[in-house]
């Protein structure tokens, strides 16, 4: 069955179409290399709630929003070699050398995830 890489980033509104070309082009790397599907998700209904929330899990400041993504791979075996590939690709070190990222990756919730159900 699947697995999936998720993430949960504050991205500051002034600079979302920074982190959307950003994401385009990491998003293309990963694909290239096998991954399945890959996706940048910007929080349209997420309010905070009583205890916790997408918006308070990162700490969200006024001037952000939420972007929930992640990248589907055939299984952890595939998920592992396509992001040891990921790592030593030049693209992808190349379009984080010397640029500030558009988004605090301090505050950034990741992780990996054996699918469950899957349905279509």
């Amino acid at each position: 069955m699947a697995y999936v890489d998720g993430f949960v980033v504050p991205v500051p509104k002034k600079k979302l179409d920074a982190y959307r070309k950003l994401a385009l082009k990491a998003g293309k790397i990963w694909l290239e290399h096998g991954a399945l599907e890959f996706r940048e998700c910007v929080a349209d209904d997420v309010k905070p709630g009583k205890w916790t929330s997408f918006p308070q899990s990162v700490k969200l400041k006024p001037d952000e929003v939420v972007v929930f993504s992640y990248i589907v791979y055939r299984n952890r075996a595939s998920r592992d070699k396509i992001n040891k590939k990921i790592m030593e690709d030049p693209r992808l070190e190349s379009m984080m050398a010397g640029k500030e990222m558009p988004f605090d990756g301090k505050r950034m919730i990741f992780g990996g995830f054996e699918s469950l159900v899957a349905l279509k």
